[in-house]
């Protein structure tokens, strides 16, 4: 059955092998199948939730279009655009927002995680902005929405939110409500130093990651300094539990093959962390480093990647402001 699929990568810079496999890749998979209709969208509207500098987010935009194209994504077949050269998002996170009650967005963890202690002084964006995501998503008719652990409590209140629509207007079936797409065999990717805190950009250490832009060298390097421990690798998933660091590795080797934890096991229970480590080292450095190279030269070809953006945005807009304008006749503007 054919899908309509729409997601978005935030454009914050120096993407990582967490997005890869948590995101890009399946976003490859998902642009791969001729059934598939697909608009993936660099959320450069959603960035700004927190403070960012002008041409570090203009860099930022153009590097993450370049990540999604030399990941494999083909804009001939796939819409890649920046959400703020589509006006009809924010219009329609605006209406949404005045669908939906205080107390749905009240239970958005990520919002709790994200402001801290000290939430008085996050900005509103960062409080509303599962409203423009569900206003992104509910434009483009979506079927399905890739999704990880921590988006999927933002994808049910996208799905609250079109129910509450139709059901307040009279309009059954006008906003669509999406289903989640879930990645099989995917593990959450930890830091390459402690396995009790996420894969991010934002860790002091360039050693706790590996970058869609390292080299083949600092790849193998990375993964010969990655934190693991004395033991041999176990046999049984039970006993990973204790054993962060071994999970994530383990993880790590089974998402970029796309197989499973179990079948890792098998082939690794009971060997040293040198044999992991020199088999990740190699498979990880045979699919990043040329993803790598190809980001490289479309970053240096600036005309090219605002030339993809600049048609993504004109198909886009197409669709969404069909969307929004039957959205405003229904509310009666």
């Amino acid at each position: 059955m054919s899908k309509k699929i729409f997601s978005g990568v935030q454009p914050t810079g120096n993407l990582h092998l967490g997005n890869y496999l948590g995101a890009i890749k399946n976003f490859v998979d998902l642009n791969n199948d001729n059934q598939n209709e697909c608009i993936f969208c660099v959320v450069d509207l959603h960035a700004i939730t927190v403070k960012q500098e002008q041409d570090q987010l203009t860099n930022n935009i153009r590097e993450t279009a370049a990540t999604f194209i030399a990941s494999g994504i083909d804009p001939s077949k796939s819409i890649i655009f920046n959400q703020s050269k589509v006006h009809a998002h924010a219009e329609g996170s605006w209406i949404l927002s005045c669908m939906a009650p205080m107390g749905w967005l009240n239970r958005m963890t990520q919002f709790k995680e994200k402001a801290g202690k000290d939430k008085e002084k996050a900005s509103v964006g960062l409080y509303i902005y599962p409203i423009l995501m569900a206003s992104d998503i509910l434009l483009y008719d979506a079927t399905h929405v890739p999704v990880g652990e921590d988006q999927k409590q933002h994808l049910e209140l996208t799905r609250d939110i079109a129910q509450k629509f139709n059901k307040d207007f009279g309009c059954e079936d006008f906003l669509r409500v999406p289903e989640p797409l879930i990645k099989k065999n995917f593990s959450r990717i930890m830091s390459l130093k402690d396995g009790l805190k996420k894969m991010s950009k934002s860790d002091p250490s360039d050693l706790s990651r590996i970058n869609l832009t390292d080299t083949k060298d600092e790849i193998i390097n990375k993964i010969k300094k990655a934190k693991t421990d004395s033991l041999p690798i176990p046999n049984e998933y039970q006993e990973l539990n204790e054993r962060l660091e071994a999970k994530n590795l383990l993880g790590i080797y089974s998402s970029i093959l796309d197989q499973t934890l179990d079948k890792t096991l098998k082939e690794f229970g009971g060997k040293n962390f040198s044999d992991l480590k020199s088999q990740l080292a190699e498979v990880l450095s045979s699919k990043i480093s040329p993803i790598s190279d190809e980001i490289k030269k479309l970053i240096d070809d600036q005309n090219y990647l605002d030339k993809v953006l600049a048609e993504g945005a004109n198909k886009a807009e197409v669709i969404a402001g069909k969307k929004i304008k039957e959205m405003k006749k229904i509310i009666g503007f």
